[in-house]
């Protein structure tokens, strides 16, 4: 949930040039099932505006609606949601509703901790009633520095605490230019990932070319470096040559991706897997284990977009550490592991 932190923090920015004010809504508790799982967090603003979502759609109406007296008290309240008799979950929601106003220390934090592609904590203190109190409160944590996300307020750290931890969002590396990579880009980065775009200097791309893409690198496989992959980082290797895609998996050998793809056949697969085994006898074991071609989960994807969607599925399956399978077969909740 990093990236939705991102943007609401980006869209406090621009509203706090305006003096709009702001009041940050987090589920803190449940009790039942739900559409999102506590920790999930939007923003309000006064003058209507909402960014994020903390349900499907059907609880922020009613949230912007308690949210008022936070806007006109600028005091801390917890609401409940009871899903059981509006929603299609039989659930309560606990939601914490705060003033938003970080100080220009904790966003300079915030970005730092983000770019540096670093985890950090969030802390939301609150009792689980209907309640108003200006002790109930969040506080990020960047290193060994607590800030609390409204300017000037101290949370009571002996009420009860949703502690999360934030782990860098999920970083995706493309390499290929063609027109599946283009469909893949805008997946993913519709999902919220970090998208980085890598193709030969000789294609002559530019990262317009690549919707949502954050960055597009013209490289050689030879200048490529594996240096910023870390365990949340997805690559996919889709040039449509196997020489390029054999140059670029050598200059991954030493890293240690959470994924990597490859396209085509079996028969691909396992020529490239040899031949690139010849080349980087040293390499670990487990660099196999993250290896995945041809990419995607069997769903009948035809269409570059359907491929991507299978892609993007099996790199969260795989991040997650999940069982595919129906929901409908699922036993327990449908935000725990599958078993």
């Amino acid at each position: 949930m990093t990236h939705e932190l991102k943007k609401i923090i980006q869209a406090y920015q621009i509203a706090e040039k305006k003096g709009i004010k702001a009041v940050l809504a987090t589920v803190v508790a449940l009790e039942g099932s739900s559409y999102r799982r506590p920790g999930v967090a939007m923003l309000l603003l006064e003058n209507g505006t909402m960014v994020g979502a903390v349900s499907g759609g059907c609880v922020e109406k009613e949230i912007y609606r308690q949210s008022e007296s936070v806007f006109t008290s600028g005091i801390s309240k917890i609401m409940t949601y009871d899903g059981r008799y509006r929603l299609g979950c039989e659930g309560i929601l606990y939601i914490l509703l705060e003033p938003f106003s970080p100080t220009k220390s904790f966003i300079d934090g915030f970005y730092k901790t983000v770019q540096e592609r670093s985890s950090f904590q969030v802390n939301s203190y609150f009792q689980k009633k209907d309640s108003t109190d200006k002790k109930y409160g969040t506080l990020f944590q960047f290193g060994n520095q607590k800030l609390p996300v409204h300017s000037g307020s101290a949370p009571d750290t002996s009420f009860e605490v949703l502690n999360q931890q934030m782990d860098p969002g999920m970083q995706l590396l493309i390499v290929g230019a063609e027109h599946d990579a283009v469909q893949l880009c805008s997946y993913a980065s519709l999902a919220g990932w970090e998208v980085t775009v890598i193709a030969t200097p000789s294609e002559e791309k530019q990262r317009k070319d690549f919707p949502g893409a954050q960055e597009l690198l013209a490289i050689t496989p030879e200048e490529f470096q594996a240096s910023k992959i870390d365990q949340q980082t997805a690559v996919v290797l889709m040039t449509h040559s196997y020489v390029k895609d054999l140059q670029y998996l050598i200059q991954l050998h030493t890293s240690s991706p959470s994924y990597i793809g490859l396209l085509g056949p079996l028969k691909r697969r396992e020529q490239l897997l040899n031949e690139f085994l010849e080349r980087c006898p040293e390499v670990e074991s487990s660099f196999f284990d993250v290896i995945h071609g041809p990419a995607g989960l069997d769903i009948g994807a035809e269409t570059p977009q359907e491929i991507a969607i299978a892609i993007m599925a099996e790199i969260l399956l795989v991040t997650r550490e999940r069982i595919p399978g129906k929901l409908k077969n699922k036993k327990g909740p449908i935000h725990s592991k599958s078993e």
